[in-house]
């Protein structure tokens, strides 16, 4: 028996009833307006808009409210959105809609403003965790900050240095300190580091 793996489907958003129109091309870069599109009430086509969210992404699908038949499809991607407000309204948005590599713009537009603004939660909502995704995704294939990236430099003295501990209210008089070597000489019977010299106020007048 063979193994069949179904897509699982989410669906995002659903709107009854939009209505699809012929927009002319783009004037430069004025941006779209509905009021362009001649006579809104009578639209190209009518039917539902279904939001649906798969393991490769999500798409929005025209469909025949009736018989669920597909008019157009849009795949939408949060890093080049294929949906665009238009300027003088709120209730109507240009589309990209792809097809065997074939590209065209149709308009959307929603009976009620309601719809509208729940189709721009939805896609606004996808976004985020699309984008979120995405950072924690480029996070995990970077370096930890905490992984040392070279070999550790030695701060160890060598034979020979010396260091300075100044003592508060003694600054005339910083005592200095030598580390020897194994072959070097010092006071101190264990070799290494010697005791340091007492201070001045410890010294006893010669007489």
């Amino acid at each position: 028996m063979m193994d069949i793996e179904e897509e699982i489907e989410s669906i995002l958003y659903i709107a009854r009833e939009i209505s699809v129109y012929k927009i002319p091309p783009l004037k430069k870069n004025e941006g779209h307006r509905a009021n362009d599109w001649g006579d809104l009430a009578q639209p190209l086509w009518k039917g539902r808009l279904r939001i649906i969210e798969k393991s490769q992404g999500v798409a929005l699908h025209f469909e025949d409210a009736q018989t669920g038949e597909l008019f157009a499809k849009a795949e939408y991607d949060p890093s080049r959105p294929s949906v665009e407000a238009v300027l003088d309204s709120s209730r109507y948005f240009v589309v990209r809609v792809e097809d065997a590599g074939k590209k065209a713009y149709i308009g959307l537009g929603f009976a009620e403003r309601t719809d509208s603004f729940d189709f721009n939660v939805a896609l606004q909502d996808y976004s985020k965790r699309f984008r979120a995704k995405l950072n924690q995704e480029q996070a995990e294939d970077e370096p930890s900050p905490h992984v040392p990236t070279g070999p550790k430099k030695d701060y160890s003295l060598k034979e020979g240095q010396t260091f300075s501990i100044a003592i508060p209210g003694r600054n005339k008089l910083p005592t200095t300190s030598t580390l020897l070597g194994s072959g070097g000489s010092g006071t101190s019977s264990g070799g290494g580091i010697p005791l340091l010299p007492p201070p001045p106020s410890a010294t006893k007048k010669r007489g």
